[in-house]
């Protein structure tokens, strides 16, 4: 009986407390999912399922144990919502057509997405056709990497068509809508930022997809220098090879060593051996 009579006191107060909110801000925050704090549930076109966000809804099809019943909702084609307070369907908008709640303090009428946490500074880019976080402020979009990047990378990365509509060459989650957070290397190639540290742990210093070195690797460079000249090869292994560098795309010829290759061009030793004069004469040219 008292914890019937606490929970009573504390729903009074509860109530009290409700009561001195606007109607519109009713429930602001209390409300959503993992991924989102929102007011109302979408109604999937695809399979009339209601899910909080499109990413419930994915989670939950995509382990579908029937591969063909298996899919993804196409954000743009919601057209109906349910109220998360009195759960009534209705058409998209961000009041509630029965009760007058938001449905989310951020609300983008095209991607269909809600969301009363704005400290994310969300915006939509029409050029990407979706709604970032961030801060419209702290970005802009590139016309050819197809996406929008931060503002210190303007003018200052290398540009690769279309590099954000593809997987991450770790994970393979697809970039362009993940809500993970991205990087650029040096190649313009992109994966998610715990995957490149992840890589970064593993020693691990190119760039999964060209090859590319994605540090600045001089000092490394430097360091099989030293070594290669403190370490003769004995007399059956020296011998010429030709190898391709991965970081200038230049060939050239170096004596086979067992610690690396050096490109004569760059002086890089990320290089792979194309042909070795192993069986050949050995005499260098």
């Amino acid at each position: 009986m008292e914890t019937l009579g606490a929970n009573s006191a504390a729903e009074q107060t509860q109530n009290r407390d409700d009561s001195d909110v606007p109607r519109q801000d009713f429930g602001a925050l209390q409300h959503g999912c993992d991924h989102y704090r929102r007011r109302c549930k979408l109604k999937a076109p695809c399979c009339d399922q209601i899910f909080t966000c499109r990413h419930c809804h994915n989670e939950a099809t995509t382990t579908l144990s029937n591969p063909r019943d298996r899919h993804e909702i196409v954000r743009h084609e919601v057209k109906q919502v349910v109220c998360a307070i009195c759960n009534t369907e209705q058409q998209v908008s961000n009041l509630c057509s029965n009760c007058g709640v938001k449905f989310g303090e951020y609300f983008c009428s095209i991607c269909k997405f809600y969301d009363d946490d704005i400290s994310k500074k969300q915006f939509h880019c029409n050029d990407c056709g979706i709604c970032r976080v961030g801060g419209r402020e702290n970005f802009f979009h590139c016309p050819k990497c197809g996406s929008c990047y931060s503002v210190s990378l303007r003018n200052n990365h290398k540009c690769v068509e279309n590099s954000m509509k593809n997987h991450c060459p770790i994970c393979y989650e697809f970039l362009f809508d993940s809500t993970k957070q991205t990087t650029i290397m040096k190649c313009g190639h992109t994966m998610h930022v715990e995957c490149y540290n992840e890589m970064f742990n593993q020693n691990q210093y190119r760039c999964p997809i060209c090859s590319k070195s994605v540090f600045n690797m001089s000092n490394s460079w430097e360091r099989l220098d030293q070594e290669i000249a403190a370490t003769a090869m004995p007399e059956e292994y020296r011998y010429e090879v030709e190898n391709l560098c991965n970081d200038c795309n230049h060939t050239s010829k170096t004596f086979f060593h067992i610690f690396g290759h050096k490109c004569q061009h760059c002086n890089s030793y990320n290089t792979r051996v194309i042909t070795s004069g192993e069986t050949g004469n050995h005499s260098s040219t």
